[in-house]
């Protein structure tokens, strides 16, 4: 099992660069059709997919979305720029959350700020939100360079021609622990948010 576990990181790192996001500039300031839509969200967010085939949005998401309302309906079958925002945010969210976790971080803002003219709207959170990509990118790629270095002192009394697959394992060891306590956290955050009350242990007494 020989991996050249240096190609592999340096190969990670130019993904994590080529990381964008759609930029309010870039949205159209029509109103548009479920098809226009999803190719226009296909389009923009190609860079994001595991494998070419892959679809960022479908209609049936959509519709999904709208039925458990966390998508305004659409105004004569056409969505606006704000739907479209929503949207964004609900694919890299559907990852991580589930629907009521989605529901409980976008009802209020979909509440207070969708369609507001009133001082603030939905494309002055969004861009705020993805002001920090920059930097968070930055610091992404110096965090997965430090994990590469801790997992690479792995192994080093294994058998020599497996060092370079058990340090890879290691190395992603490292980061889907690291992704396993941040969504620990954020659900956390989620309850707390929202007031859910957590179950016991305690069983209801029989009458």
């Amino acid at each position: 099992m020989n991996i050249d576990n240096k190609d592999i990181i340096n190969s990670i790192l130019k993904s994590v660069f080529k990381i964008d996001h759609i930029r309010p500039e870039d949205l159209p300031n029509i109103h548009l059709y479920m098809d226009q839509v999803t190719t226009f969200m296909d389009a923009q967010l190609a860079s994001t997919k595991r494998y070419p085939q892959d679809k960022i949005l479908t209609k049936t998401m959509i519709n999904n979305y709208t039925k458990n309302h966390l998508l305004p309906p659409p105004e004569k079958k056409k969505y606006s720029k704000e739907h479209l925002l929503l949207l964004i945010f609900i694919y890299y969210f559907k990852n991580i959350f589930s629907i009521s976790d989605i529901q409980s971080l976008l009802k209020p803002i979909t509440d207070k700020y969708f369609k507001n003219t009133d001082g603030w709207d939905l494309q002055d959170i969004y861009s705020e939100v993805f002001s920090m990509e920059k930097g968070q990118i930055e610091y992404l790629q110096k965090d997965l360079v430090k994990r590469y270095n801790i997992a690479s002192r792995t192994f080093q009394q294994a058998p020599e021609e497996d060092q370079g697959y058990l340090q890879l394992f290691s190395f992603l060891c490292l980061l889907s622990f690291d992704v396993y306590v941040k969504k620990m956290l954020l659900e956390k955050i989620i309850d707390d948010m929202s007031g859910r009350s957590q179950p016991t242990d305690k069983k209801p007494e029989k009458k």
